[in-house]
């Protein structure tokens, strides 16, 4: 009898830990996913982890999409039938934007060369900064964001292509960046007057330059073509460490009637990085 009962006992603990295994491994399949966010995730934010990895992992998670990645790594996406919902951009980068009319030939340029490799490879953004303000007046720099921008809108619609500019913050991690306010960014895309110009509104950085995030994305969700995350403060994961309830917030953007994606740009400070992303994701799972 003791031996049966061992016996029992020793085929329910191979059951049951097969089912936690099984269960565990469902968890993470796509078709678990409630269907109402577009993930994304930002590939600079694990640059310790092989983009291969990362695919299989963000497949699993279902993820759809690995956010500013460029050409060179397109390929290992489409391997894992991954997209980039948000490509990396063109010309100078963060501080040197479209506010210096001195950079605009530079800018229109590399913005032409890569804006049709985009759309060759299927994907649909492509990100872009205003610059920083070096003594320049908002004014001023609205009026020469929009001047460059529109030379590049008839390029973007014919390969059906949005440029997507930034929203940072100016206080923390871009000191001077002069697309750091929600209103001044939405004013730029009433300025160049293209639907294939609209912003990125980042959480995190918004949250630290505005506040009133999920009454900012009812008021000016119609400029927002993007989302990216991020815990206040410290930019860390997005969980019950910081001062934001993203699940509120992800209802908030699935209520505007939002068909877009929301990418992941925290930098774990946990060990397992994947899974404070699979945190992450299952948090703005709404």
């Amino acid at each position: 009898m003791i031996k049966k009962v061992a016996a029992t006992s020793a085929a329910a603990f191979v059951g049951q830990s097969l089912f936690n295994r099984v269960s565990a491994a469902e968890a993470l399949l796509s078709d678990d996913m409630k269907g109402r966010i577009n993930h994304s995730v930002c590939r600079w934010c694990y640059g310790d982890i092989s983009l291969d990895d990362l695919c299989k992992a963000a497949k699993a998670m279902g993820i759809k999409s690995i956010d500013l990645t460029g050409p060179e790594e397109w390929p290992t996406l489409k391997k894992y039938g991954l997209v980039c919902a948000l490509t990396q951009g063109a010309g100078k980068g963060i501080g040197e934007g479209f506010n210096n009319p001195k950079l605009h030939d530079e800018l229109v340029k590399s913005y032409e060369e890569v804006i049709p490799k985009v759309a060759a490879a299927g994907f649909k953004q492509i990100i872009c900064f205003s610059g920083n303000r070096n003594g320049m007046d908002d004014a001023e720099g609205l009026k020469n964001c929009a001047v460059g921008l529109k030379r590049l809108m008839p390029i973007a619609e014919k390969h059906n292509v949005v440029m997507v500019m930034e929203l940072l913050n100016s206080k923390v991690d871009h000191h001077d960046y002069m697309c750091d306010h929600t209103k001044w960014g939405a004013a730029l895309c009433d300025a160049v007057g293209s639907e294939y110009f609209k912003l990125l509104y980042d959480i995190y950085h918004m949250q630290i330059m505005d506040g009133d995030v999920i009454a900012t994305i009812r008021k000016y969700n119609k400029y927002f073509s993007h989302y990216h995350t991020g815990g206040v403060p410290g930019r860390n994961e997005i969980d019950e460490t910081q001062e934001l309830y993203y699940p509120a917030i992800m209802k908030a953007i699935v209520d505007t009637g939002f068909k877009g994606y929301v990418a992941q740009e925290f930098i774990p400070k946990k060990k397992d990085k994947l899974a404070s992303l699979k945190q992450g994701v299952q948090i703005c799972d709404v």
